[in-house]
């Protein structure tokens, strides 16, 4: 059984250039019952979950998010009064998502064709919010699926190319860099907006800045996404950009100085052959954030309970 349904024509002509909608099977896939979303919030570790209120602002300030006080199963167990907005990050972890995300992107790169450049680094990223959450403006480093499974979700979505939205300085990549971006209601005349139920989905391609918000009840959604080598190479460089900065070393954007460009790759490449084999204890991971981009790098873990059952 078909995963999605997909207008080749459109695919070819928007694929990785615009946003457009799909329609999916996934609504009442049992995956994406609550009571699984427990189970799998409280098998992941802390620092790859992130909730707060989702009562904020869509130009709301990182340092003002209301924060939740209560364990990530609890969130998900409440989510109909809690007024909570999580993400639950890297569940391609749990074999059974890794095999949906890997069954759902291979019918995009089937249905692309062999033109699109080649999917890598496939992650799943699963929201539960509550009934008027929003998601304040933001951008994201890959490549990206919105699939909407449960409740209503209204995304804005704007055009990456314009520079008076978001600047290549807030397009830098750093741990210690909140995703919320600067908005300002004058922005929202260039928006295009998608309006998901079950069973729909919207491309968001890479660093195209949108918002979202939901309906009258709560919402699941899962956002199914890749890098292609073009955007490996970019976030490298951005990555780069956003580490030096931190040291007072502004850079230029990529593809101004082509050779310095190729030059932080390398440097990217070598640093990550170091510090990846370090990196596979959440305590590490956090130790490492901390040590390079300071205390603002550990944000994730809010000011709520840090362990389920805290």
């Amino acid at each position: 059984m078909s995963l999605l349904a997909l207008e080749n024509d459109l695919v070819k002509t928007k694929f990785h250039r615009a946003p457009f909608q799909l329609k999916h099977t996934l609504a009442d896939h049992p995956l994406f019952k609550l009571p699984r979303l427990i189970e799998l919030a409280q098998s992941m570790p802390r620092d790859r979950i992130e909730y707060n209120s989702g009562k904020v602002a869509v130009d709301q300030r990182p340092e003002d998010i209301p924060q939740i006080d209560l364990p990530a199963g609890e969130v998900i167990r409440t989510i109909e009064e809690c007024n909570a907005w999580m993400v639950i990050k890297g569940v391609e972890t749990d074999s059974e998502y890794r095999d949906l995300l890997h069954g759902f992107l291979g019918e995009v790169s089937a249905a692309a064709g062999d033109d699109v450049a080649p999917f890598s680094d496939l992650q799943a990223f699963l929201f539960v919010s509550s009934a008027g959450s929003t998601t304040p403006f933001h951008i994201d480093a890959e490549e990206n699926i919105l699939v909407q499974i449960r409740g209503d979700k209204f995304v804005h979505i704007f055009d990456n190319g314009d520079r008076s939205l978001i600047g290549e300085e807030a397009m830098e990549i750093s741990p210690s860099k909140h995703r919320n971006q600067t908005y300002d209601k004058s922005f929202e005349d260039r928006a295009e907006v998608f309006s998901l139920k079950a069973g729909d989905a919207v491309h968001i391609p890479y660093m195209w800045p949108h918002w979202v918000r939901t309906g009258k009840d709560y919402t699941i959604s899962i956002a199914m996404t890749w890098k292609t080598p073009q955007v490996l190479r970019l976030n490298k460089i951005r990555l780069m950009n956003g580490t030096m900065r931190r040291f007072n070393l502004p850079q230029k954007p990529p593809g101004e100085v082509p050779f310095v460009d190729g030059a932080k790759v390398f440097a990217h490449d070598a640093a990550r052959a170091v510090i990846d084999p370090l990196r596979k204890s959440e305590s590490a991971r956090r130790l490492l954030r901390g040590l390079i981009y300071g205390r603002k790098a550990n944000y994730y873990y809010g000011k709520g309970k840090e362990q389920e059952g805290a």
